[in-house]
């Protein structure tokens, strides 16, 4: 069982938490994490692309010139894939990219990641995180005094408008509820943030 510091937004240590087993000491499986990352990404994809075939576009009906005896090349339409407005060939189409992934794999590559954050010693647990307005200015405070200089997610047990407000315009910081945790998150920033109120939510229902 691992046992880590504590801080409040000041950066100091306030205490030290278990983190249990069965969440955040699980075995590293990166496979299941490039499987999790890849359906993740598949997922966000619209696939809403679409543009015209020869079929398609409007015009052309009439041959351009007759087959013979121009001393050009023949033709059959002018909405023909080589002519200026003409059709796309292999024209892209509305489709759906998703990809699906059972749910016991989709646990096991987000505990995977969490414990190698937890391994490596990038994962930083606060008592909470809160601010008294929405201002840039605060958590740009909390950043620095935790030394937060890569890219990093902020993961707090319940939506906080305020919070979300004063970080979106942090360049390498980014917020979300427990309730949105997934393997691309923690596997796409450098350091992961978990308030005390977090870690108790993700070993409620993974532990």
């Amino acid at each position: 069982m691992a046992n880590v510091k504590v801080y409040n937004m000041k950066g100091e240590e306030v205490g030290k938490i278990d983190l249990s087993d069965k969440v955040f000491g699980a075995e590293y499986n990166e496979p299941l994490i490039h499987q999790a990352v890849v359906t993740y990404l598949c997922n966000q994809r619209q696939g809403t692309k679409s543009t015209l075939t020869r079929t398609e576009v409007r015009g052309g009906g009439a041959k351009p010139w007759r087959q013979k005896g121009t001393g050009r090349a023949r033709q059959g339409s002018i909405r023909a894939p080589q002519w200026t407005k003409g059709g796309v060939v292999f024209a892209p189409k509305p489709r759906d990219f998703g990809k699906k992934m059972n749910a016991t794999a989709k646990q096991g590559a987000l505990l995977s990641a969490l414990s190698k954050k937890v391994a490596d010693g990038e994962l930083i647990v606060v008592d909470e995180v809160k601010v008294s307005a929405p201002k840039t200015k605060e958590m740009e405070a909390f950043r620095k005094a935790l030394k937060l200089d890569k890219r990093t997610v902020v993961v707090m047990d319940e939506p906080d408008t305020d919070v979300i407000l004063a970080a979106r315009n942090l360049e390498t910081l980014s917020t979300l509820s427990v309730s949105e945790i997934n393997t691309y998150e923690i596997v796409a920033n450098a350091v992961v943030v978990l308030t005390k109120g977090s870690v108790k939510k993700l070993e409620e229902v993974y532990a």
